[in-house]
């Protein structure tokens, strides 16, 4: 396929005035209808220290379609969101009052933003996230256990926060029942997720999850699940001789472009130059594999003769017959 065509027909914006309560997220489009769905549209937009960075091909398919493998793989441990998948980019899914934690589960020793534990143990700091850590770590290691490290959610084009478990008690931000419940949940999705990754020649290193409750108060595990964008995935059979040697591990997921960004300069505090054609094909050609790798599917690669947006216009008249009319 022409790569400028296929860099052309990225999805970096929606427009669709038929439906009501529109919202732009980093990556993702929303729609809430009166009825309490809200429809959800992954972008190609790719977003990294809290900025966007560039347009990335088929990306928002990839998180798309791999946040519905992994819903359906972790749904007999806790209800998720979505009611239907109409299109490639799309999702529709229950509003739900969301919570405003999210829980991050590691077990590596690794990161490179400001919020990783990597950054923070290498500036000296060895008490993280109500963790207490050793001296000697290196960098990429595997952590003697699984621990969550919650951050507070950041307005947009503000910066997650760390915060301990006590504190998000103590701050009423959750009550002790909903945190240990959130607790439980989040282990238990990432052992899950390590378990099929691990099948699949894959380390799953770390991840984030983020939960609503439903009209009921249930729980409900919202957003996405294990997808490359709010997980970290190493090539397992490289990952020890990568470790002895000092490098770092083959990575299937955005740290990919995190560590060619922080290559060229402080994105915290200097601009982010324009990102290679070339890099954004290798990155995508990545979150593909990583797709292909994980669930057994072969990815579909859509057309680039028709404009993405134009072929989610078509599947949402199908499913949402009364607003386009």
């Amino acid at each position: 396929m022409d790569q400028e065509k296929l860099l052309a027909n990225c999805l970096t914006e929606v427009d669709f005035p038929e439906l009501p309560n529109h919202y732009r997220g980093k990556v993702r489009e929303a729609y809430d209808l009166p009825d309490g769905r809200r429809v959800m549209i992954a972008t190609d937009r790719q977003s990294a220290f809290d900025l966007i960075l560039a347009a990335v091909p088929y990306k928002g398919q990839v998180l798309n379609q791999i946040a519905r493998f992994w819903f359906d793989e972790t749904a007999d441990i806790c209800a998720n969101h979505v009611i239907e998948e109409p299109d490639p980019n799309v999702a529709i899914v229950r509003g739900l009052n969301m919570l405003p934690v999210e829980m991050v589960v590691r077990d590596y020793m690794t990161g490179s933003t400001d919020t990783s534990i990597w950054p923070m143990y290498e500036r000296g700091e060895r008490h993280l996230y109500g963790h207490q850590f050793i001296d000697g770590l290196v960098k990429n290691q595997k952590l003697p256990a699984t621990i969550i490290t919650p951050t507070t959610k950041a307005e947009q084009g503000e910066h997650d926060a760390p915060i301990t478990a006590v504190e998000i008690v103590e701050q009423g931000l959750l009550s002790q029942d909903i945190w240990d419940e959130l607790a439980r949940i989040s282990l238990a999705l990432f052992a899950r997720g390590r378990e099929i990754a691990a099948k699949n020649g894959l380390i799953l290193v770390d991840t984030k999850y983020e939960f609503g409750l439903d009209a009921d108060g249930n729980i409900t595990l919202a957003d996405e699940i294990h997808t490359p964008d709010s997980s970290r995935y190493w090539i397992a059979d490289s990952y020890l001789e990568k470790l002895q040697n000092g490098q770092d591990p083959e990575s299937l997921d955005k740290e990919f472009l995190r560590l060619w960004v922080r290559g060229q300069c402080d994105p915290y505090n200097e601009p982010v130059p324009e990102i290679p054609a070339a890099t954004l094909l290798e990155f995508s050609a990545k979150y593909i594999q990583l797709f292909e790798q994980v669930t057994g599917q072969t990815f579909y690669r859509a057309p680039a003769d028709i404009a993405v947006s134009d072929r989610i216009r078509q599947n949402l008249m199908r499913v949402l017959p009364d607003y386009f009319k």
